[in-house]
């Protein structure tokens, strides 16, 4: 089952983003969910932040699930988006990130958080998937590849 493509409308895939650190990454990321599904800005970019300072969500491979519990959210929601230049982010590998996904879960959310948490992290391990992210040509490729990978 491929819980990750009911979250991440083609929409919510952004490529060649241009930004100068984590916090800007943030930032365009809460802009994204601010004039898509009308999240405050605020509210994203503190959850995304507040979760980054426990401890990085870089998994390694060029890849971050920065992820947050949003409070009146009613259900899951992600973005993609792939650096132009990539931004560090304290990865295990000391690699910095080109692919970031972005969950945000309603605040009561823990099973399907984890559930969705463990298939990211599953389909990023994924080398050939991870291969095509990087050089897929537009959103819709991007969003064909994620319909098309199976755990």
């Amino acid at each position: 089952m491929n819980l990750i493509l009911a979250l991440l409308p083609p929409t919510h895939i952004l490529l060649d983003v241009e930004v100068s650190s984590k916090k800007r990454l943030f930032e365009q990321v809460a802009e994204l969910f601010e004039d898509s599904i009308a999240l405050s800005h605020g509210t994203v970019f503190d959850s995304l932040l507040a979760r980054e300072k426990l401890g990085s969500t870089a998994l390694g491979h060029g890849i971050a699930i920065p992820h947050g519990r949003i409070k009146g959210l009613k259900q899951a929601s992600g973005a993609l988006l792939r650096m132009r230049t990539p931004v560090e982010f304290d990865a295990p590998d000391d690699l910095p990130v080109t692919i970031l996904f972005t969950l945000l879960v309603p605040a009561q959310a823990t099973d399907q958080h984890l559930q969705i948490l463990g298939e990211l992290a599953q389909m990023f391990s994924d080398k050939l998937l991870r291969e095509a992210l990087m050089t897929a040509p537009d959103a819709a490729s991007v969003h064909a590849l994620i319909a098309a990978w199976s755990a």
